[in-house]
């Protein structure tokens, strides 16, 4: 079934309030916040039904979508496979990993570790992938010699750093893949490094503020005492992580091609500085569906810089909302409440300096 021209109040009350449900329950249901995944499949579930846009082609996408994220050199690359892999590594060499970080970490310092593990991963995360990234990102959270909360505000600040750098090309992440396709006709006509060159201005700076910012957030940590951390996970939880990470995936394309109506109906026609706040909702929908829903050539370069950046800095605000926060959360057994009172705040202030700097000093 087809997506209908004119808005359908019963649709849009539903969906309407399924995005609530999303928005809401996670933080306020222990039982939720507990199950995210199997909580956002039924509502991926749910919108798609109440949509009415069932078909083989939406089934077969939500099956596919977690082996198959992005293509390095020709060759797919799913967060499945790379989150068991990795996670199959570490645990039977959990010691040499852990071992060389931990030494890495005395040789370095802490301070220096904690902006070059950060700022290095944002920037390499537009070649290597943003999966690989965040599932290496998460085992270097493991030994850092901090407290538990400022370890979750590094993971945070690391997800930031590299949901942003991931964008520069179109092998980082979806959106970027979406958007350079979309991009690749008449008048842009979008090649590998459209996205750098229109963007890297922002995003490369705010890789460097990140790191930055993240030294004076964690501390000194207390390296004299660091230990290799003890290893405690089973085989069989290395498989089930990989296994909800794919859950989670799944369910967010289901969301995505759920919410599509509200996005043509709705979101589509807002205005392009409204549209930056709006475009907030990513935090929690599949970014990537949101790209293809507003992106294309007959926009601006002012209207397109605007909205892939607020498509790409919100992502880093709630758990949902990228690749790289699901895994690290997952990794670490961050809840929806730990990761938002830090991603919130830092993604709002993020947002506001570049609409200063996109909308109003026009740069």
């Amino acid at each position: 079934m087809g997506i209908a021209e004119e808005p359908n109040m019963a649709i849009s009350f539903g969906l309407f309030l399924i995005l609530a449900l999303v928005l809401i329950l996670p933080f306020r249901v222990r039982k939720v916040e507990e199950n995210l995944e199997p909580f956002f499949l039924i509502m991926g579930v749910l919108a798609v039904t109440v949509s009415g846009l069932w078909s083989v082609e939406i089934a077969v996408e939500a099956i596919e979508t977690p082996l198959k994220i992005t293509e390095i050199a020709g060759i797919p690359i799913g967060i499945f496979q790379v989150v068991l892999f990795v996670g199959l590594i570490v645990h039977y060499y959990n010691r040499q990993v852990y071992s060389f970080l931990v030494n890495l970490l005395k040789k370095i310092g802490i301070k220096a570790f904690t902006f070059l593990s950060i700022t290095v991963f944002g920037f390499i995360s537009s070649i290597i992938s943003v999966i690989v990234s965040a599932v290496l990102l998460a085992e270097i959270a493991l030994v850092m010699p901090l407290e538990r909360g400022k370890k979750i505000e590094y993971v945070v600040i690391s997800c930031f750093s590299v949901g942003l750098g991931a964008a520069l090309t179109p092998v980082g992440e979806p959106l970027s893949t979406i958007a350079v396709k979309k991009l690749s006709g008449e008048p842009y006509h979008a090649d590998f490094w459209f996205l750098f060159n229109l963007l890297g201005k922002y995003i490369i700076p705010a890789v460097l503020f990140l790191g930055i910012y993240a030294i004076f957030r964690i501390g000194k940590g207390t390296l004299e005492s660091i230990e290799l951390p003890e290893y405690e996970e089973t085989l069989r939880t290395v498989i089930m992580r990989a296994i909800r990470v794919y859950v989670f995936i799944s369910a967010l394309v289901l969301l995505g091609e759920g919410f599509t109506p509200l996005i043509d109906w709705y979101i589509s026609k807002i205005p392009p500085m409204i549209l930056y706040w709006v475009n907030m909702i990513s935090a929690i929908l599949d970014n990537a569906t949101l790209t293809a829903a507003e992106i294309g050539p007959s926009l601006t370069v002012l209207q397109i810089k605007g909205a892939l950046m607020g498509l790409i800095i919100s992502g880093g605000m709630l758990i949902p909302g990228n690749i790289p926060n699901i895994v690290s959360a997952g990794r670490l057994k961050i809840s929806s409440r730990e990761w938002a009172r830090i991603g919130v705040p830092l993604g709002f202030v993020i947002m506001t300096f570049y609409f200063i700097l996109i909308y109003i000093i026009g740069i």
